[in-house]
């Protein structure tokens, strides 16, 4: 089934759009903090002019749910709830760590990768995700903690590290093959990850779209 599929994502410093459309993969990106909400519209306008079709003709929604920033999830969410709404489309939810892991082995083959974003506050937001029929799968749960508290779920085995969290290499309580510590995560990849849930009809409405910040303290800072 082909699909038509525009995704967003805004969770960390980096703001992208991509979309897939007749097969082919448009995408947008650009490291800027704080210029997120500027910029996205902007992408979405130049995707679309791009593929020659209008935002009526997209068959579902997707976006970087968290975790990250707690600001730069809540524009991706509200962007996509507000053009769903004003297009009747469905929506797709994608956790920002699964689009890391895809996003590595999309660049460099990894097929275990344990993603961690930089939650500030001395945390970082953890998960890890083996492949499985081309698209990177959570193994175990994903959470926050501090660096020395991350561990890897039962089973498996020695794994690639990606996100901005693998700055703490030197404090993690697991090591690594290899990690990319400036990996952000990508639209491109968030579309990789809800294709096969579109085609299985996992999608959500509208009003169902939900940012995940993994940390109920998002605006406390410790004592």
């Amino acid at each position: 089934m082909t699909a038509t599929l525009l995704a967003l994502d805004t969770a960390t410093e980096a703001c992208s759009a991509a979309l897939l459309h007749d097969g082919r993969t448009y995408r947008r990106a650009q490291v800027a903090p704080r210029l997120h909400a500027q910029l996205l519209l902007p992408m979405i306008e130049e995707l679309l002019a791009e593929a020659g079709i209008t935002l009526g003709e997209v068959d579902a929604l997707v976006f970087g749910r968290g975790p990250g920033a707690f600001t730069g999830v809540r524009i991706a969410t509200g962007m996509v709830q507000g053009l769903a709404f004003a297009s009747d489309k469905p929506v797709i939810g994608i956790s920002n760590l699964a689009a890391l892991a895809q996003r590595a082995w999309r660049e460099h083959g990894a097929t275990r990768v344990c993603a961690a974003i930089d939650a500030r506050m001395d945390e970082v937001y953890w998960g890890c995700y083996e492949l499985q029929d081309g698209c990177m799968t959570l193994v175990g749960l994903e959470g926050v903690c501090a660096p020395e508290q991350v561990e890897l779920p039962r089973g498996m085995t020695a794994a690639s590290g990606a996100g901005t969290g693998w700055q703490y290499a030197g404090r993690m309580a697991v090591q690594v093959e290899q990690s990319w510590p400036q990996m952000l995560p990508d639209a491109a990849d968030l579309i990789e990850l809800a294709l096969p849930l579109w085609q299985s009809g996992q999608t959500l409405d509208a009003a169902e779209a939900q940012p995940v910040y993994l940390r109920d303290r998002v605006a406390t800072p410790k004592a």
